[in-house]
């Protein structure tokens, strides 16, 4: 095993066990801190949409172009297997019942359920319910964002680098998101850290059935073609993590602030590295 497996296997498990980091912000947080919530994803989506566009799909589009002697070809190869990302993150995104799904957020204050104390019983099942499913669907979730981070890396360090904060930074919510309502019908920090811990195991487990599976018969025009595909799943996370923030929260310009910064930061980075 090279030091480039290596290192994308350990970016990717970092990225997935950011949900326990979310899980534990979730036994002491009481109010949802609504602007610094919106401004991470924000910085998350502008980091992911840049590396996509400007580096993964443009080196996509070039190698591609080259390795199959055809301009034309290079490019619709490139643009197809996009779109082909993004049906595929979209697809997932379905399978996820919306009222459950990791990616459409909630309060903290929803989540512990403060607005329906007369119905106790009810509510404790009601939350174990939606963490229990909300950890199924991030597991679902991480899957895809696990090959994407990997294959990544395994390209570019630097840039599975970049992915893999990205990522960290949106699992930490989704962390928060499995841990709250388990902690809160159960009573058990234990057992809500682990759920939301294993939810993100989904992560790393991603990149191995990507390394068992593409490793063996990874060439340039592959690994070029896979990384268009994983530009388009990048970018359907990152909007699909964008739209709630900034339309159920309202903080569309302190989201809007974390988009540009992200994209500056991805930008400078590039250059530097």
């Amino acid at each position: 095993m090279n030091e480039n497996i290596i290192g994308a296997l350990l970016l990717t498990l970092f990225a997935g066990l950011a949900t326990g980091i979310g899980s534990v912000i979730g036994f002491f947080a009481k109010r949802t801190n609504k602007k610094f919530l919106c401004f991470s994803l924000g910085l998350s989506a502008g980091v992911m949409v840049y590396i996509s566009f400007m580096e993964m799909l443009h080196t996509s589009r070039i190698e591609l172009e080259t390795l199959l002697g055809d301009a034309q070809m290079g490019d619709l190869v490139a643009i197809g297997l996009f779109f082909g990302g993004v049906l595929l993150a979209a697809l997932i995104d379905k399978l996820i019942p919306e009222s459950e799904n990791p990616h459409e957020l909630h309060n903290v204050e929803e989540m512990q359920g403060e607005d329906n104390q007369n119905h106790h019983h009810a509510n404790i099942n009601r939350l174990k319910h939606m963490g229990l499913v909300t950890a199924l669907g991030i597991a679902i979730h991480n899957f895809p964002e696990g090959i994407a981070t990997f294959m990544a890396a395994y390209e570019d360090i630097g840039m599975g680098l970049a992915i893999a904060v990205a990522v960290a930074i949106h699992n930490i919510p989704e962390g928060i998101a499995v841990s709250v309502p388990i902690y809160h019908a159960t009573g058990s920090r234990k057992r809500a850290f682990w759920y939301s811990f294993a939810s993100g195991l989904a992560e790393p487990l991603g990149a191995l059935l990507a390394w068992a599976l593409l490793m063996p018969f990874l060439s340039p025009v592959l690994l070029s073609c896979v990384m268009a595909a994983v530009a388009g799943i990048m970018i359907y996370i990152s909007f699909d993590e964008l739209l709630p923030a900034t339309h159920q929260y309202g903080e569309n310009h302190i989201a809007l602030l974390g988009i540009f910064l992200g994209m500056a930061i991805m930008a400078v980075s590039l250059i530097l590295l």
